[in-house]
């Protein structure tokens, strides 16, 4: 049965990225005006996703039909993995290609129906999540549930790593029950005493000490959310920085790479023309060493015939 919390859930990973923090903010203010504690708790432990996580979220949640097919189609592939079928793999491995290209599409459509930019949009990540979705079907059970937080990463057979999940589920808070003592059935009123008046004053002073005592924590727990709500913000730009310094590097590699590659093809090609260089001037030591020779006999027969 979908809760009210499972509600809120959904409309939070539904919305683009940028305004999470802020809708889950409100979402847990109005929970705590309700007297929903544990919903609020609850609500305050959920995380913002990366762009391309809610892109595969939208999918989830609006199209739960093609994840549904991606489920049985990984199920497909790691049976024709187990079991070796060669024509049966290479043919789901096109079926494979053709679908994740599809669900890339239908979660574009949907991100851009959000409000999204298709330029800003990293389809290639949400691409590698539902590839990886595609090679394990634990993970494609967790793109199911359209509450993932990170994308999804798949580097050939073997093992995929799993993307960070958080849930909210409907779970009963464990709150003491409050019980009343039956009152007592006196035939008579009896007046109190001075010794029962003065327990009743430190009663209600002791329960008024709570009570302000319970405020300060709450005031101290709101300080406390509010400083940590700002930590995660400054957290989630860090890694969304750290992750594109990230990227910039391995382009930066792969350029190196290639700048390499052609360096390497070039020295070749030199060493190659150095070799044929020295094969010529040995050649040519030779061909000048018979000449000296030849140089030195007709000479010596010069010299016979002036003799």
């Amino acid at each position: 049965m979908v809760t009210g919390t499972d509600a809120t859930v959904r409309r939070l990973y539904e919305e683009p990225p940028d305004g999470f923090v802020a809708a889950r903010a409100a979402a847990i203010e109005e929970a705590r005006r309700s007297g929903d504690r544990d919903a609020a708790k609850r609500l305050a432990g959920l995380k913002k996703p990366t762009v391309a996580a809610w892109v595969v979220n939208l999918l989830a949640l609006h199209r739960p039909d093609l994840i549904d097919e991606l489920v049985e189609l990984s199920a497909a592939l790691r049976s024709a993995q187990r079991d070796l079928q060669g024509d049966q793999l290479r043919e789901l491995s096109t079926q494979r290609r053709q679908f994740v290209s599809a669900l890339v599409a239908a979660a574009r459509k949907l991100a851009v129906k959000a409000g999204a930019s298709t330029s800003k949009l990293p389809l290639a990540e949400v691409e590698a999540t539902l590839t990886a979705a595609l090679a394990e079907p634990e993970i494609a059970e967790q793109v199911r549930t359209g509450r993932l937080i990170r994308a999804a990463t798949y580097a050939g057979f073997g093992e995929v790593p799993r993307p960070r999940l958080r849930l909210v589920t409907d779970e009963p808070a464990g709150s003491p029950s409050e019980t009343l003592d039956p009152e007592p059935e006196d035939t008579e009123i009896a007046r109190p005493s001075a010794r029962d008046q003065a327990a009743a004053v430190r009663e209600r002073a002791a329960a008024d000490q709570r009570k302000r005592e319970q405020e300060r924590r709450r005031r101290e727990l709101d300080r406390e959310l509010t400083t940590a709500m700002a930590a995660e913000r400054r957290a989630d730009a860090q890694l969304e920085r750290a992750e594109t310094a990230e990227r910039d590097a391995g382009h930066l590699v792969e350029d190196l790479d290639a700048e390499l590659a052609e360096l390497e093809r070039r020295r070749t090609e030199a060493v190659a023309d150095v070799a044929r260089r020295k094969l010529a001037r040995r050649t040519a030591e030779r061909e000048a060493a018979a000449a000296r020779r030849q140089v030195g006999d007709v000479q010596a027969a010069l010299d016979d015939l002036e003799s």
